[in-house]
């Protein structure tokens, strides 16, 4: 014999201007979690905040399973033994997403442009578009990722400037690089703020041991300095020294 089915009601704001998008994530978790939905749309501002008020919560949506109040979304996913991101939390996703898709990328630029994947094209390929989309991302807040790198830079210390001129040196040595052309400019470039950047990194996190968030993804990042930022330099560095050795800059 079946049993019935789970049932849960959800309470949430639908209104004309905004439909929440916490509430249509805790229908879709519910529903995949077998429930029907009893859907209740709070369509208007006085709605809403009398139903704040009756239950004495703060936010919505809220859901209610067998009666009995769960709360929000991610007191909805915790209700279910599911995680709740902690954006506080020290993490390297955004460096493993990006690395992955530059690196998908230089497979598929040089397929493109070669009809086969040739390792050390797609190597500088790789490096190269890796550059430009971390400067890309310092240049969404050129002034947050400057402070952030005012932290530990040893040459943005002594000189200001330098901490908002670093993303847009980095990325112009990357398109020069992916272009291939004006090697004179793109390759000291690479080379010169990739070693201040290394032995900034290495004093900052193995000499001093100091504990910083890592600018190298942008001033809002909360990567933890140390493998990934001096990984950024590194590949710049060894960018700039194979283009000397094999191209005779």
């Amino acid at each position: 014999m079946n049993s019935a089915p789970k049932t849960a009601v959800l309470t949430r704001m639908v209104m004309p201007g905004h439909t929440c998008p916490y509430g249509l994530k805790a229908r879709d978790l519910l529903k995949r979690k077998g429930y029907r939905v009893d859907d209740r749309h709070l369509t208007i501002r006085e709605e809403t905040d009398r139903f704040k008020a009756e239950h004495g919560v703060a936010t919505t949506p809220q859901t209610f399973i067998e009666g009995v109040r769960i709360g929000g979304y991610d007191d909805l996913r915790l209700h279910f033994g599911l995680t709740v991101a902690d954006p506080s939390a020290t993490t390297y996703r955004p460096v493993i997403a990006l690395f992955a898709m530059t690196a998908s990328m230089a497979v598929a630029a040089g397929y493109a442009a070669d009809g086969a994947v040739m390792p050390m094209r797609v190597a500088e390929w790789f490096i190269a578009f890796s550059m430009c989309v971390l400067a890309l991302l310092k240049l969404q807040n050129v002034d947050k990722f400057a402070t952030m790198f005012l932290n530990y830079d040893l040459l943005a210390k002594r000189w200001v400037p330098y901490a908002s001129i670093y993303p847009f040196a980095e990325g112009l040595a990357g398109v020069l690089m992916v272009a291939g052309v004006l090697p004179w400019l793109s390759v000291p470039l690479a080379l010169f703020i990739g070693t201040i950047g290394a032995v900034s990194v290495f004093k900052a996190v193995y000499i001093d041991q100091r504990e910083l968030k890592c600018a190298c993804v942008g001033g809002d990042s909360n990567v933890p300095l140390g493998f990934v930022s001096l990984t950024e330099n590194l590949m710049m560095i060894a960018m700039a020294s194979w283009m000397i050795v094999n191209r005779g800059i």
